[in-house]
């Protein structure tokens, strides 16, 4: 499939199909990763949130406030 960007404001925006989102279940809702391994392409893919996810992101929180909440607190002023 070959597409081409839209202008979308000051951006360009890539225009995906719904047969290619459905495939994917993907909807508004879906956040997605975006990366690029060598510089020259993109890899786009859906963030499945699970509640493991959930637990481990409220475990690296409560680990990142333990060890760095003076510099947090310097950070916000």
């Amino acid at each position: 499939m070959i597409k081409k960007l839209v202008r979308h404001g000051n951006s360009l925006a890539l225009v995906i199909d719904k047969p290619v989102l459905d495939l994917l279940k993907i909807n508004e809702n879906t956040q997605l990763e975006i990366k690029t391994l060598d510089g020259e392409s993109l890899e786009i893919k859906p963030i499945k949130v699970t509640e493991n996810s959930r637990i481990d992101l409220k475990d690296a929180l409560e680990e990142i406030n333990k060890n760095f909440s003076k510099t947090l607190s310097k950070l916000a002023k």
